[in-house]
């Protein structure tokens, strides 16, 4: 009976040790594409030690029964293992907060009393600012920040993040009153999707669901990394203050 039991566990860990090694690739991918929307302050060797810890938690709980490939459980263990240490590093000063809390303000007050969505022009007479001078706002809170959708997603209570992500609608463990709270938050964000303007509509497309960088979205649309990076920044703040009232 021991023997077996002794086999079963060396089993395990032979499973165990060989996933791990199978999978360490993911960490320095996944890392990598990071690594190109941050600023030079972070540094890799940090991210990959991150979601080597990612890929450890995500063998080690992996459930067949639940997930849906250990490879595709072990790439959202990651990239959130990554997203919590990018968080941990606080990298929004009080100054920028207050930017990105004037912006969505503005936004918002545009939008509701016009009923249609804020143009640039418009957040800027709001803003009481020039178009130049919104741009360059824009530029630096992409600079400043990790910059995803996961960053401006909260749960109801507004307390801690979801563990919902943009990119990923995989969860560990489910019951249905998460599956419902995905599936609604997944229709609240497609509605605020469906009103960006066609060029927004495009950046969100490359970048969540094809993974272009800023970049190479650049090369697809003949414009400017650093307009990319403007354009991606304005999205975010533009569907955040369209979350607002859902999560209120």
């Amino acid at each position: 009976m021991k023997n077996k039991q002794k086999e079963k566990k060396t089993g395990k860990d032979s499973w165990r040790e060989n996933s791990i090694i199978e999978y360490a690739y993911l960490v320095k991918h996944i890392a990598s594409r990071f690594a190109m929307r941050l600023p030079s302050s972070v540094f890799f060797d940090e991210l990959v030690s991150a979601g080597s810890l990612g890929l450890i938690d995500a063998v080690d709980k992996f459930d067949a029964s639940k997930h849906v490939s250990l490879k595709t459980y072990a790439q959202y263990r990651i990239k959130g293992a990554i997203l919590d240490e990018l968080r941990s590093m606080d990298t929004y000063s009080r100054s920028m907060r207050k930017k990105i809390q004037d912006i969505t303000k503005a936004v918002k007050s545009i939008e509701d009393h016009k009923g249609s969505p804020a143009t640039d022009i418009e957040i800027c007479g709001e803003l009481g600012v020039s178009l130049e001078a919104y741009y360059d706002m824009l530029t630096n809170i992409h600079g400043a920040s990790v910059l995803s959708l996961d960053e401006f997603i909260k749960t109801k209570k507004n307390d801690s993040y979801s563990q919902t992500r943009f990119e990923s609608g995989i969860k560990g463990r489910d019951n249905p009153a998460d599956c419902f709270d995905r599936e609604e938050l997944k229709f609240v964000l497609a509605q605020g999707i469906k009103i960006l303007s066609e060029k927004e509509q495009m950046v969100v497309s490359l970048y969540y669901y094809d993974e272009l960088t800023l970049k190479e979205i650049g090369e697809v649309l003949t414009l400017t990394e650093s307009r990319i990076c403007q354009i991606h920044t304005a999205i975010l703040v533009k569907l955040k203050a369209r979350l607002q009232d859902y999560f209120n």
